[in-house]
């Protein structure tokens, strides 16, 4: 007699679920993540697309008299110690493209009026997925660019990961392969692959989806004065 097939585990999530985007502490602060709950709006084989809506409450580590780590310098900013600030976002949205077997995802930015108003293109480590946990993780590389909605590309927060080299954060040889990886992706971006020649640009969030709650089961130094009120 044959045994009745298994059915495959899911592999992917649905759209609507809420998940947490990870930017997992490294270096000096190994234990002070960046948790930003977001809401799947897509996930196949070709990629992880999610959604941070404007008013998330969020967790993130900011300088410990909660400054944004920024405030330290390029270098200080690896360095100085850290503590979790509960927070929300302030933006206007945004809806992120994490390309599978990339180091990189795609950031799409609105202005206030609904206009596009560009790409960021965040160089980060491939994800890794908890699918259980409803978690997508992963190490950011400081480097990033910006793409205009005409198309020009510029490049961002170089002083950033010179100062994170100078820290400690990352060696020489890492920094360059994460300049090259930022050269991929200009090759890509001048191509017009996906995602960006997807059309996502022109997405709206449906409006029954609700913002998120806050991250749970961190310990928190800081809250921001809209989350008190």
């Amino acid at each position: 007699m044959t045994a009745a097939a298994v059915p495959e585990p899911d592999v992917y999530w649905t759209p609507g679920t809420t998940i947490e985007w990870v930017y997992e502490g490294a270096g000096r602060h190994p234990g002070l993540p960046n948790i930003r709950p977001m809401t799947v709006v897509q996930d196949d084989a070709d990629g992880l697309v999610a959604w941070l809506a404007p008013g998330t409450p969020l967790i993130k580590p900011v300088l410990a008299d909660g400054r944004e780590v920024r405030h330290a310098g390029p270098t200080g900013m690896f360095t100085e110690p850290r503590v979790l600030k509960l927070d929300i976002w302030h933006g206007t949205g945004i809806l992120k493209v994490a390309p599978a077997g990339k180091p990189w995802s795609v950031w799409h930015f609105w202005n206030e009026d609904g206009s596009f108003r560009g790409w960021y293109v965040n160089l980060e480590a491939e994800h890794r997925r908890e699918l259980g946990a409803r978690r997508t993780s992963t190490t950011d590389y400081v480097l990033d660019l910006w793409i205009t909605p005409d198309r020009v590309i510029e490049w961002k927060d170089e002083d950033e990961l010179e100062g994170a080299v100078e820290a400690g954060r990352f060696t020489p040889a890492e920094a360059e392969r994460i300049t090259a990886d930022g050269h991929a992706a200009v090759r890509e971006i001048e191509a017009w692959t996906s995602p960006f020649a997807d059309g996502w640009d022109t997405w709206t969030a449906p409006p029954t989806w609700r913002v998120p709650e806050a991250p749970t089961g961190y310990e928190v130094t800081h809250i921001t004065e809209e989350l008190l009120s």
